[in-house]
């Protein structure tokens, strides 16, 4: 099963497909986690105010990075594919990200904290164009990109855009080709990223910064960037040992279904609170509580379902617009030759 993924994972298949990269099914599956548990409260709030969320704004931490990066490999992946078997690639790119926002605005119509049109925007202004770049040119966008939108924007659309860039770089690179067989580069690359924390957070000990701190100070988005990037390289290292199935049985199927998850875990959260009537948005305790019934139930479904089918439903409705062909769904079920 292939890549052809450019949001959180939709375990598609193609006919020239390169094996799935199981790493990136679980990392998709943990930020899903923790983007769920961070905006639960404000799901099932919708329109009044929260006092004290769970995490905060820790959800910017937690999941939309790593999803960010996730979008940029995905998209870079799937370009890679419809070179190959698309007379017009970039226009199967563009129907892509047309689609993904017309989903993300009819999510809107639940939760105003949609993230699916922010990545179909940005993509359409910074992933499109950025294929007709040279891979040194998108690395060094992204290496301006992501500094400056933690200085001067404090992170939103433009860190996202760098991020973007970020992992589309990796696979042009051929870093992302050579994950699963790597040990060392986590291991290196997640010590650099302590080292960079330590700093940081020494440096924004010295930076009154705390809820009262409206908007976050740069150093503190630094710092808590680069934790993000300690906590991903120790689940890389960790899937080298023999945690890997388990951490694989935990996460691959709730990231290989993330989009249809991603939507389905709004209307979970919505019904829990307006129909069944739990306190969510003002009980900690009911929102972990929910959120662990959510992810339980996701869980179980995404498995059984992907025994018998290749994608998600919605992830195969997105693949079908974006080759605008009607792709194959069930496990094992050949095309017509008619």
């Amino acid at each position: 099963m292939t890549h052809d993924t450019s949001l959180p994972g939709d375990g598609t298949e193609a006919p020239t497909a390169r094996p799935r990269i199981t790493v990136l099914d679980v990392l998709r599956g943990l930020a899903l986690c923790g983007i769920l548990v961070a905006n639960i409260q404000l799901i099932a709030g919708v329109g009044t105010a929260v006092e004290t969320p769970l995490l905060g704004d820790a959800h910017v931490w937690l999941g939309l990075p790593v999803l960010s990066l996730l979008f940029g490999i995905g998209f870079s992946l799937l370009s890679d594919s419809a070179a190959g078997r698309a007379p017009r690639p970039r226009l199967a790119l563009l129907r892509r990200l047309l689609a993904l926002l017309v989903i993300g605005l009819l999510h809107m119509l639940l939760w105003r904290g949609d993230i699916l049109t922010v990545y179909a925007v940005v993509g359409l202004l910074v992933l499109l164009p950025s294929t007709w770049l040279p891979r040194w040119a998108v690395a060094g966008l992204a290496a301006v990109i992501v500094p400056t939108a933690l200085t001067v924007s404090l992170g939103g659309p433009l860190l996202v855009a760098g991020l973007f860039l970020v992992g589309s770089a990796l696979v042009r690179y051929g870093v992302v080709g050579r994950i699963e067989r790597s040990t060392r580069g986590p291991v290196v690359l997640g010590l650099a990223f302590a080292a960079g924390a330590a700093l940081a957070l020494w440096a924004r000990d010295g930076v009154r910064t705390g809820p009262e701190t409206v908007p976050p100070h740069p150093v503190s988005l630094l710092a808590d960037l680069l934790l993000t990037g300690v906590y991903v390289c120790v689940l890389l290292t960790l899937l080298r040992t023999p945690l890997r199935p388990v951490l694989a049985a935990l996460f691959a199927p709730l990231g290989r279904m993330a989009l249809t998850n991603y939507l389905t875990a709004t209307l979970l959260v919505l019904g829990a609170a307006r129909i069944l009537g739990l306190p969510i948005g003002s009980s900690a305790g009911t929102a972990l509580s929910v959120a662990g019934a959510v992810l339980a139930a996701q869980w179980l479904f995404s498995t059984l379902w992907l025994r018998r089918y290749r994608q998600g439903p919605v992830e195969w409705l997105w693949r079908w617009a974006t080759w605008a062909r009607r792709p194959l769904l069930r496990v094992g079920a050949v095309p017509s030759s008619g």
